[in-house]
């Protein structure tokens, strides 16, 4: 039963392979290229691919994006680290001025231990708060990003005739292509023309 489906399958394959190119090699309505490979001519249908990740990591855009995001993410830290220091400084004092004694009443030893304790919650409210703020901006940057690269994708697009881009991350979307399929470099290339980047870099 397994060999009957895989059977059916196989041939479902092959005959989704064939109209599709039946369907973009009519004289008329053909929109396929030529492309030498290998000595030969051959027709190259009018789809493309795009590796996201090495886009990503190479258009200027991204990399400043990133950069900024690095940038708040290391001040975040930072400023929870230094403020983390200062409690466990005070903490430390604390405790030494319990051992000996120092605090006149226990009431006021009392309000000293709630005062930390307050400032210990504070500084936890204080990193989630933080951590939320970069994912929200991470997620909007990322928004800008994906719409950007849309709309730089139909602008390069326009004389080039595509009929579908697929996107391929790390080899998952698209097992194999041919490397007339690729067209991740001109994007790279196209998009870096376009950018501006922000004056002081």
């Amino acid at each position: 039963m397994k060999n009957i489906n895989y059977v059916i399958n196989g041939v479902l394959a092959v005959a989704v392979v064939i109209l599709f190119v039946m369907q973009f090699s009519g004289k008329e309505e053909s929109k396929a290229t030529k492309a030498v490979v290998s000595g030969e001519e051959m027709e190259i249908l009018p789809v493309a691919y795009v590796n996201v990740d090495s886009l990503l990591s190479n258009y200027n855009y991204s990399i400043d994006l990133n950069e900024v995001i690095l940038k708040k993410q290391e001040n975040s830290r930072a400023n929870i680290t230094q403020k983390a220091r200062s409690l466990s400084s005070e903490m430390q004092d604390f405790q030494k001025k319990i051992q000996n004694n120092a605090f006149l009443t226990r009431e006021r030893a009392e309000q000293e231990q709630q005062r930390l304790m307050k400032k210990e919650q504070d500084l936890g409210e204080l990193d989630k708060r933080l951590a939320q703020e970069l994912m929200t901006e991470q997620q909007k940057m990322n928004e800008q990003l994906r719409d950007t690269v849309v709309a730089q994708i139909k602008m390069y697009n326009a004389d080039k005739g595509y009929q579908i881009i697929f996107s391929n991350t790390m080899g998952d979307n698209i097992l194999w292509a041919a490397d007339q399929y690729d067209i991740t470099a001109e994007l790279i290339k196209f998009f870096n023309q376009r950018y501006n980047a922000p004056s002081g870099k």
